[in-house]
This record gives C-alpha cells, sequence and structure tokens, in this order.
C-alpha cells in the first residue's frame, strides 16, 4: 500500500487538504492508517471545516484496504486456480528448478533464503537472463542494493549451451535483445517499494500488452533490506508495514500471474545459529522458500527447501542439491 500522496490522481478526494490533514495526526501513508484509531480520526476529522470532505476522504483509504484481503474461496476454487494457466519459468539453475519442481511457478511468491555471498544475487540475475533468453515473457528486477550486473547476464549468454553456435554479430543481437526485456529499477525504502507495487499494478490492469511482450517476472533482490530497518521497538507501525508489503507482492502475483522471486538475508539466533531475517510473521508469506548456502572450498552452492505449497511436509527435507 502506497504512500497518500501518489493517491489523489486516482482519487482526487485525497487532495493536498486531506493530507494535510493526515499529517497533523502523524500518518502519511495507507500503512499508517493500519495502526490509527479511524473512529477518533473521524471524530477530529468532524471538527474541521472541511468535515464531510476529510470523511469522505477517510472512507476511501479504508475501502483501500478492505481490497488488500483476498476473497474467501472454496476448495475447487482453489484447485482450479492450481491447475489455471500457471507456467512454470525455468531459472537455468539447475538444482534450483529440481526443488522448485521445474522453476518458478507464475502466481506465486518464492524467497530465496542464505546468507551472505551464498548466491542469492546470482540465482535472481541468471533467473532474469533464462526466462527472457527462452522468450517466455519480460522480467522487472528492483534492486534495493546496487545488485544488478548488467555484465554478469552477459556473461550467463556467452556461457551457455546455445552460445557457441551464435555469431559475433548474433551474439550482440542476441545479447541485446536480453537486455531490453530487462527493466531494472533501483529501490531504497519501503515506501518507495509499496509506491512501485502499487503502480505497477494499475499498469498491469490497464495497459494491454502482447503474449510476447508480457511482464511474468518480477524480482526483488533484496526484501529484507528494506523491511529490516522498520522492524524493531514497541511500535507495530513497522510489521503492518512488512505485512503489506508481502500481501501486496502475493496480490501482484495472482492478479497479473505474474512469478515473483525475492531475497531475505540471515541473522544470527540462538546459539549463535543463523536464521532467516524479518521473523516469524514474514515466514508465513511465501508460498515457498529455499535457503542457499555456498561452500568456500569446493566453490559449490546448494539448496534446500524450508517451505513448499506443494509439497507434503514429510517430503520437505534439507536434501542438498548443486545449483
Amino acid at each position: 500500500m502506497p504512500p497518500l500522496g501518489s493517491l489523489e490522481q486516482e482519487f482526487p478526494i485525497i487532495d493536498s487538504n486531506f493530507r494535510r490533514f493526515c499529517a497533523s495526526h502523524g500518518i502519511f501513508s495507507v500503512e499508517d492508517f493500519l495502526v490509527n484509531d479511524l473512529c477518533a480520526l473521524t471524530g477530529f476529522a468532524e471538527r474541521e471545516p472541511m468535515s464531510e470532505a476529510l470523511k469522505k476522504g477517510i472512507a476511501q483509504v479504508v475501502s483501500l484496504m478492505d481490497r488488500q484481503h483476498q476473497p474467501w474461496l472454496n476448495g475447487i476454487d482453489l484447485l482450479r486456480d492450481a491447475r489455471g494457466n500457471k507456467r512454470i519459468l525455468p531459472t537455468g539453475c539447475q538444482g534450483i528448478d529440481f526443488v522448485l519442481q521445474g522453476g518458478l511457478r507464475e502466481g506465486l511468491l518464492v524467497e530465496l533464503v542464505g546468507p551472505s555471498s551464498s548466491g542469492k544475487t546470482q540465482v535472481c540475475l541468471h533467473a532474469a537472463a533464462h526466462v527472457v533468453d527462452e522468450q517466455l515473457g519480460t522480467v522487472m528486477f528492483l534492486d534495493t542494493g546496487n545488485s544488478f550486473s548488467a555484465e554478469r547476464i552477459s556473461s550467463f549468454l556467452d556461457h551457455s549451451s546455445m552460445s557457441s553456435s551464435y555469431s559475433k554479430v548474433a551474439k550482440e543481437r542476441r545479447c541485446c535483445s536480453v537486455m531490453n526485456s530487462i527493466v531494472c529499477q533501483p529501490v531504497f525504502d519501503i515506501f518507495e517499494l509499496l509506491d512501485m507495487l502499487h503502480q505497477l499494478g494499475i499498469t498491469l490492469s490497464h495497459k494491454v500488452r502482447s503474449e510476447g511482450n508480457k511482464l511474468c517476472l518480477l524480482i526483488v533482490d533484496s526484501i529484507s533490506s528494506l523491511i529490516t530497518p522498520i522492524l524493531g521497538g514497541k511500535d507495530s507501525h513497522g510489521r503492518s508495514l512488512m505485512i503489506s508489503t508481502g500481501f501486496a507482492l502475493k496480490r501482484l502475483a495472482n492478479e497479473h500471474n505474474l512469478s515473483v522471486l525475492v531475497t531475505n538475508h540471515m541473522v544470527g539466533g540462538e546459539g549463535g545459529t543463523l536464521k532467516p531475517a524479518l521473523g516469524e510473521s514474514w515466514k508465513s508469506i511465501p508460498h515457498m522458500r529455499l535457503l542457499l548456502s555456498h561452500d568456500c572450498g569446493t566453490n559449490m552452492c546448494t539448496v534446500s527447501v524450508l517451505k513448499h505449497s506443494s509439497m507434503v511436509p514429510s517430503s520437505q527435507v534439507s536434501a542438498a542439491t548443486v545449483i
């Protein structure tokens, strides 16, 4: 859910007067409404000269929040959705595709967890290059830490199995085609991310594109670098923003048949053992969670399943697989 200022074009009632009123009560975004007493806020609005307009603005924001909740579905609806037009997008990483039973699935959110230098960004870049090179659609890469590297993507293409059959001119043409189909956007705070996801949803809802140019993969590397700074303390605002971000990503995946791939770093837990950042509240959001690790001695990466939406519990084992 986005900052209030980004909503005026779509909802004129959320104008500068409404935003000034909200700011006077410490409210600057839709998320801020989640941790405020709306009855009290409406009471404050009634004391203002433009009370009716302010109350209509409050009602509009509440309506936006209500839209965040997914409709109730029965088992038949869920089965029909699972069997629907959900393509599998191979990442080109053998181990990742093996544990994901073929690759990333449209409509689902996959999280890559791992310590620094475990290969998370490598997988993201490789997936972006492979999906576009296979002409499955376009990719949007939201870069939160200057991790995007066009040079590494070019290197993946040069070392692919098909590369040897291309002439130098054909290789350059192929590289340009892939790069043109990957949109990289830097994002440096959670509010910017939420605004961007909101605008992306509007664009995907209204813009008609050919199937060959369809956005099919959204990557956020890394989601935790934006969320970690707002967590902690007694204030629940940070947790509300985190949950809102997770639901925004899942809603985009579901409504627009996107595959969403995010990365999450690890932090020290009890006894010095590492655990995924963002805590228990975040853990339930991704449909699938994969743990990456890197063996410096062999220079090999392994991947294990922490959570998989289509595996029975007994199948959720940590069987190491080479990426």
